[in-house]
């Protein structure tokens, strides 16, 4: 029995409020429109996201600027906010010009595809330290002497209990840092009011260095630009400014909303909170787990948790040595929690690099399979691999401190280095001229952490060189070889090309059929499809729990690689031509299999949307949702739904 549904909930314009799209999909011949990502990212929860990672920096700039310099380490504290906020502008105009996604991997590929990668390896090397470091720092701010004495393994253990939470799949894994920004926030703007008042230069000592040392102190505490290649891959996804469509996107407001508030935030908080540190009397005498120590040595001692320390003891200073307490455990809760979520992104980010990367066949066909849950085996034992041998070789906050920013400058280098570099873009004269002094600050910076930090030097060396040989495996293996043609050559095999050469059909009606097995409803699509000489659609949605955030997601899907989308689509198309009926295969790969069949009914155009009832078990309807609810929910009046059960 067939049920025909009118739907009068949504307009077409409407769908950007959904939570998710599909992350690639292939249309096929005769398909009038392309399919693009969701643009469903607001400005207030991209910021949120972007201050989960930027935001948590000054949790442990500010000890390693004292670790540094001692009570001589407030230029350096102002330096590297000056440097942030530099950044900071940089990226609010690369978001700009790249509306679908202008990371590293996308920014250099316009360069060559071989920059691309090396930049991709540079943010994983990035990512690999992000989630060692801010897992080692967010258990340290609990300041658990226990726990302290074991910080090594007890951070092997967090990192290894969030590989099997993301082996089971990384769904929500970024609500945790969204929902914990505000109260973060808040926690923030607390330390600062309830320092403001003592801040003095009174203990304030000049630097101890001739210029050449304050630049390496300087160097080796850049800690702070993490996270502004986010907000860069970002922009793929964010909702469009006013004005502006899929074909000729632009995010200039929502990315600028996203990027000013975070920036300031960081800057100030990162300056006012190390100029508070440096107004503790250094002559006065503290007490902590292993005996009492002068406020020097204390701070040295908690430099791993100073914004705890530092809350504690201007908290006991102004009302006391119970409200100290008190709120050194609110701030060790609240950042331990966002420290850790941290952690948890950089590895589901990882994860999803490594398997973009695989998709565009610059890593082993082996990193794209998938488990039972959707997440890529090998990419996830990667992600969580890495950080755990990086973590057990340092077994040190100062040296784990150390291989932190050569892979974050070294991304951020070559993203900067190929806008301002790429002719082809068009970039105004002044940002051009902006990208080139920043490239050259941080190339410079680069250098001077290549020369004088050999252990993070090597590290990146070697994960560069790992990813290299892969890499070519990877192409030999395809047999991809490398052809040098002539420019008129080149310039007439565009990307464009199949597309324009592809024969279009004459318009009718169109019916899409949503396809999870060979059921009598693919009978029925085909029989509507012959008495209303229509073209039929036949979509099948593999779902993957797949975070795709480190990176815009490149090459398509090919369903003939799919068995269970072969078997489907490929007796479809048989089918089809012996009944007459022109048949077009669309596969998708989502972690919204509604929201997914929403989108490309919509895309395509569709008159007929015909579905299956579910037959799924009470227990997966109710942790995944029931497709047919979902669409019949939210699909616009202009489609009519057919549901045959």
């Amino acid at each position: 029995m067939a049920r025909l549904w009118q739907q009068n909930r949504l307009a077409p314009a409407a769908h950007g409020s959904r939570k998710s799209r599909p992350q690639m999909a292939q249309p096929v011949p005769g398909q009038a429109a392309g399919v693009h990502r969701p643009r469903n990212l607001d400005w207030k929860r991209a910021a949120a996201l972007l201050y989960g990672d930027w935001g948590t920096s000054k949790a442990y700039v500010i000890g390693l600027a004292f670790l540094a310099a001692g009570y001589a380490s407030l230029p350096i504290v102002l330096a590297v906010c000056v440097l942030t906020g530099l950044v900071g502008i940089n990226y609010a105009v690369i978001c700009r010009y790249f509306p679908d996604g202008g990371g590293v991997y996308s920014a250099a590929r316009s360069q060559g595809r071989l920059l691309a990668v090396v930049g991709a390896l540079l943010l994983i090397a990035d990512l690999t330290v992000t989630a060692a470091l801010s897992g080692w720092s967010g258990l340290s701010y609990f300041n658990v002497p226990i726990l302290k004495q074991h910080i090594v393994w007890a951070t092997v253990g967090m990192l290894l209990l969030m590989g099997v939470i993301n082996w089971y799949g990384p769904k929500h894994s970024g609500s945790l840092a969204v929902t914990l920004s505000v109260p973060t926030v808040l926690v923030v703007l607390m330390l600062i009011l309830l320092t403001a008042p003592h801040l003095t230069t009174r203990y304030l000592e000049p630097p101890h260095e001739n210029p050449v040392q304050l630049w390496v102190q300087f160097v080796g505490v850049i800690l702070a630009l993490s996270g502004v290649e986010a907000i860069a891959n970002m922009t793929g996804v964010m909702k469009l400014d006013p004005g502006s469509t899929p074909e000729h996107p632009a995010v200039a407001r929502e990315s600028a909303r996203a990027i000013w508030p975070v920036a300031v935030e960081v800057v100030i908080g990162t300056a006012l909170l190390g100029w508070a540190m440096l107004s503790l009397n250094p002559n006065a005498t503290v007490r902590l787990a292993d005996g009492t120590h002068s406020m020097r040595q204390a701070l040295t001692l908690r430099s791993e948790d100073s914004l705890r320390f530092i809350g504690e003891q201007f908290g006991t200073q102004t009302f006391g040595p119970l409200f100290g307490s008190a709120f050194g455990w609110v701030i060790g809760i609240v950042f331990c929690l966002l420290l850790v979520s941290a952690a948890n992104t950089a590895i589901v980010a990882m994860t999803g690099l490594l398997y973009m990367m695989a998709r565009d066949d610059e890593m082993p066909p082996a990193f794209t399979r998938l488990n039972s849950h959707g997440v890529p085996r090998l990419p996830i034992l990667i992600a969580v691999a890495l950080p755990v041998v990086v973590i057990v070789a340092t077994a040190n906050f100062t040296a784990l401190a150390g291989l932190y920013a050569i892979g974050v400058v070294g991304a951020i280098t070559v993203n900067l280095g190929s806008c301002a570099f790429n002719r082809a873009l068009p970039v105004k004269l002044i940002h051009r001229v902006l990208f080139a002094v920043t490239f050259v600050i941080l190339f410079l910076v680069e250098i001077t952490l290549a020369h004088t930090k050999l252990d993070a030097l090597q590290f990146v060396l070697a994960v560069l060189g790992i990813g290299m040989l892969l890499r070519t495996w990877t192409q030999k293996r395809s047999g991809i070889t490398t052809l040098t043609v002539s420019k008129q050559v080149a310039e007439m095999v565009t990307p464009t090309l199949a597309e324009t050469m592809t024969p279009r059909l004459e318009e009718g009606q169109r019916i899409m059929v949503a396809a999870r097995g060979i059921t009598p409803v693919l009978s029925y699509a085909l029989d509507e499809a012959l008495l209303r000489k229509a073209s039929l659609y036949v979509l099948f949605v593999k779902e993957v729990a797949v975070y795709y955030g480190a990176a815009p997601v490149r090459g398509r899907a090919r369903w003939q690689d799919d068995p269970e989308a072969n078997a489907i689509l490929s007796l479809m198309l048989k089918l089809g031509h012996e009944r007459n009926v022109p048949v077009m295969p669309v596969y998708a790969i989502s972690q919204d299999p509604s929201a997914t069949i929403l989108d490309l009914a919509a895309t395509i155009g569709v008159d007929f949307l015909m579905l299956g009832t579910s037959h799924r078990r009470t227990l997966a309807n109710l942790l995944r949702g029931n497709v047919v609810i979902n669409v019949a929910d939210q699909l616009p009046d202009s489609i009519r739904l057919v549901i045959y059960g």
